[in-house]
């Protein structure tokens, strides 16, 4: 008898891309980030920020779907311009 084995997908990670527009202030985009996404702090919320402005995006949270949507309905919430969700 043949042993049936079981293939694990890892669980799809997530990113949270914040774009850049000419609407929010560096203030207010740093305020949002550490606020709403974990760990970051103000200095890491100013070099987003500033990745956002030059580069025009920034992933600013990678991980399980669930918080990922948590994070961009939050942020978008606030007037952030987001990218749709996307895989990692």
């Amino acid at each position: 008898m043949r042993e049936r084995q079981e293939l694990r997908q890892p669980y799809p990670h997530i990113q949270v891309v914040v774009l850049d527009d000419d609407v929010n202030t560096f203030q207010h985009v740093v305020e949002c980030l550490v606020r709403y996404i974990p760990g970051v702090n103000p200095d890491q919320a100013w070099e987003l920020a500033h990745r956002i402005d030059g580069e025009g995006s920034a992933v600013v949270w990678c991980g399980p779907l669930e918080q990922a949507e948590l994070y961009h309905q939050q942020l978008a919430a606030e007037g952030l311009t987001m990218a749709p969700l996307e895989r990692a």
